[in-house]
Order: C-alpha cells, then structure tokens, then sequence
C-alpha cells in the first residue's frame, strides 16, 4: 500500500490505536478513512479496518463484505494481493453466523489466493489461519474414510506428542500439518516430513505405529485435497 496516501495514513494510525488499546480512537480514524475515501481503492482499504470494529456479526459480513465488493471494482495489481486476506475475512464471518458451509467456500478462495499474498511472518500467518478455516469447516467434505481417519490420526498423534512435550517431532510435523491448505506441493511436503521422522525413529513404539498408519493413508489419498481445500492443480 502507498504509505503517502492519506487514507492509508489515517488507517495507520488506526492501527497503532489498536495496539494501545484506544479501540475507540481507532475506530474514529478508520470511519474518517471511510468517509474520506476517494475510490474504490481506498473505500477497500478503510473498509477492511472498519470491519474489524464492528459489534454484531451481521455487521462485520456487511463491511467485510462492502470491502471485497470495493476490490472488484479495483480489479488491478494493487489489491492482487488483498485477497486471500479478504475471503478469509469473509469466511470468519460467515462462520460466526453460522453459515458453515458459506465460510468454507470462501476458506477455499483464500487458499487458491494465497501465493498472491505478501509473503514472510504476514504470508505464514495468512496461510496457518485459513488452513485451520478449511479444517474447522470441513464437516462432511473429508474424502470418505480415509481423510477423516488421517485428520484423526494424526490429531491425536500431536495431541500425545505435546503432553510428551516432543519438541523435536513436533518442529518438524506441526509447520507442514498447520499450512497445509491441501494443494498437492502442500500434501507432498507433510508426506515427507512425516516419513523423515518416521526414518528418525523418534517416538515411541505406539506413536511410532500411528505415525506410519498415517503416512499408509496419506499415500492413499495422494492429490485429495485437504478438508475440501484447494485441489491439485493448486490456485
């Protein structure tokens, strides 16, 4: 975003508002961007931050919502890399509301957007989040038993591997298990890591076990994707 722009400087403000714990402040310099927008970029923009200020759900879909629409109309480079951003932010509504089936619909565009979006701490964090929205919205889309024993498999394993505290399995696993938005690059790299510490021979003999039952079923739904995520042929 342009740093000079006068809307993204009032957001700005905002924002350090926000980490000060004045969310009064911050929301009256985000309705003044609002209500000072020029276009349609800029409504985008101060849109998304009035989102995050809302007191009902059915007020943070409208603006979140009123943000995607701003982007279309933008339609250029300059917000190519908003959107997974803003389907994610408009799956959370929706889930809020309820409409589970809704959100996940949009965690899928947020995936197939992702490698638009900024990269470093923002793009992880991006992409840690809707893989945890395409997971906690999947109910009934899992491929028949297979995906759901797998998701179970290996929940449980890192469940067990935390109380173990197992720093070392779980710096490896959780990385690829947490980002994986179901892409076949993203199956092919969890696949891999657990063989390696499969090969390590960390665990123990139960967890040992579980972790290559898992490894059997993953090898089976090579390509699937993840949750009802993004498909093989990746966004």
């Amino acid at each position: 975003m342009d740093a000079n722009n006068h809307v993204v400087r009032l957001c700005v403000r905002g924002m350090e508002a926000e980490t000060r714990g004045e969310d009064g402040t911050a929301l009256r310099l985000f309705l003044e961007a609002w209500e000072e927008a020029s276009d349609d970029y800029e409504a985008c923009v101060a849109a998304h931050y009035m989102a995050r200020h809302q007191d009902t759900p059915e007020e943070t879909l409208r603006w979140n919502q009123e943000c995607l629409d701003r982007a279309d109309r933008v339609s250029d480079e300059r917000v190519s890399g908003f959107y997974a951003s803003l389907y994610a932010n408009m799956a959370r509504a929706h889930r809020e509301l309820g409409e589970t089936a809704v959100a996940h619909e949009y965690f899928q565009r947020a995936a197939e957007r992702v490698e638009d979006a900024p990269g470093g701490d923002y793009g992880m964090w991006n992409r840690l989040a809707i893989a945890e929205g395409l997971r906690g919205t999947a109910a009934g889309r899992e491929a028949a038993g297979g995906r759901r024993a797998e998701g179970a498999l290996l929940a449980g394993l890192l469940a067990r591997l935390c109380e173990q505290q197992d720093l070392r399995a779980l710096g490896m696993i959780l990385p690829a298990y947490l980002s994986d938005l179901g892409s076949e690059q993203d199956r092919d790299r969890l696949r891999s890591v657990l063989h390696m510490v499969h090969a390590a021979r960390w665990l123990m003999a139960e967890e040992q076990q579980t972790l290559g039952e898992a490894i059997a079923l993953l090898g089976e739904g090579a390509g699937a994707s993840v949750a009802g995520g993004v498909s093989s042929r990746g966004g």
